[in-house]
């Protein structure tokens, strides 16, 4: 018998695997997005139809998650994205 997880036990987990394998599954929970909304029928999505959704915002998607994949790009950690915002924002200011 399986019992029901969360999201937010599933993404608990997650989170507590290894970067390799957080980054297949990441890699995998895109690929399954991106087949979704290959396949997209019209039926609404609790969140936005694909016709919500450019197809320049797409192809924005699909072009950052290839240059992650690529290594063209160098990932940073959120909290210190938060940080570098932070700090643009106060200069701003």
């Amino acid at each position: 018998q399986q019992v029901a997880m969360s999201s937010q036990e599933i993404a608990d987990a997650a989170l507590s695997l290894p970067i390799s394998e957080r980054a297949a599954l990441a890699q995998d929970l895109w690929q399954s997005i991106d087949n979704e909304l290959d396949a997209f029928d019209g039926v609404t999505s609790p969140h936005q139809t694909l016709e919500e959704i450019s197809s320049d915002q797409l192809g924005e998607v699909r072009r950052r998650i290839k240059e992650v994949a690529d290594g063209a790009v160098a990932l940073i950690p959120g909290a210190d994205a938060l940080a570098q915002v932070r700090q643009m924002v106060n200069a701003a200011s």
